[in-house]
């Protein structure tokens, strides 16, 4: 395992707002940014797309591993490709969302995507954010942090990304989807969603984006 000082590793669940801030706290410091939920997302859309039973493991599992995936940065935003596709506003699709557990539960898909992610943190220095960063993939990073939120804000956050992607959804149907995806997350056999011992909890609640940003960056300073 690499021991990476230039790793800042972040997890917490569904809506604490991982992405955004990671993007943010990665173009701070120059960092590369990696979002794992994005390749699980990925390996979704394209199993669907192939016609794959996402209840056979072994199928789901041979389907990720010949995912031709490619994640790139164009004019400052980070965009998924499979194949020549750009797959970026397509694997957030309500169906892509429900269906994604069936891959994140599957050790062989868990290993697979795990490899590539330990491989792009090697080439750079990076900011990584998922549910099992700081405990399985990057275990060593010297500065981890756990972004939470309480399940309402979650939810209000999620109602108004949607929204401004001209997508209405009923708040109670996306809190109690965003509650399901929580015990998913923290209740599987492989890679449960937990706290790092190590990592610093940041409850984002009642903090602005500006000063969530300013928090991790100063963490991640003081890691060097």
């Amino acid at each position: 395992m690499t021991d990476h000082t230039d790793i800042i590793a972040i997890d917490g669940p569904a809506g604490a707002g991982k992405s955004t801030t990671a993007k943010r706290v990665a173009a701070a410091l120059g960092y590369a940014f990696l979002d794992t939920g994005a390749m699980y997302r990925a390996a979704t859309w394209w199993a669907m797309e192939q016609g794959v039973d996402l209840d056979d493991p072994a199928a789901v599992a041979a389907a990720t591993r010949a995912l031709p995936l490619r994640m790139e940065e164009h004019d400052g935003r980070a965009r998924v490709f499979v194949g020549d596709r750009d797959v970026t506003e397509a694997i957030r699709s309500p169906e892509v969302t429900r269906c994604i557990f069936k891959l994140d539960q599957n050790p062989d898909v868990r290993a697979h995507l795990v490899a590539l992610q330990r491989a792009f943190g090697a080439r750079q220095p990076t900011v990584a954010e998922g549910r099992d960063i700081g405990t399985v993939v990057f275990p060593q990073a010297k500065c981890k942090v756990y972004l939470d939120a309480s399940l309402d804000e979650r939810a209000r956050r999620r109602a108004a990304e949607m929204a401004g992607k001209g997508k209405t959804v009923s708040p109670d149907a996306l809190r109690a989807e965003i509650h399901e995806r929580d015990e998913k997350s923290k209740t599987r056999a492989v890679s449960p969603l937990r706290r790092a011992e190590d990592a610093v909890l940041i409850d984002t609640t009642s903090m602005t984006q500006d000063e969530v940003v300013a928090a991790i960056v100063e963490l991640a300073r003081r890691a060097q």
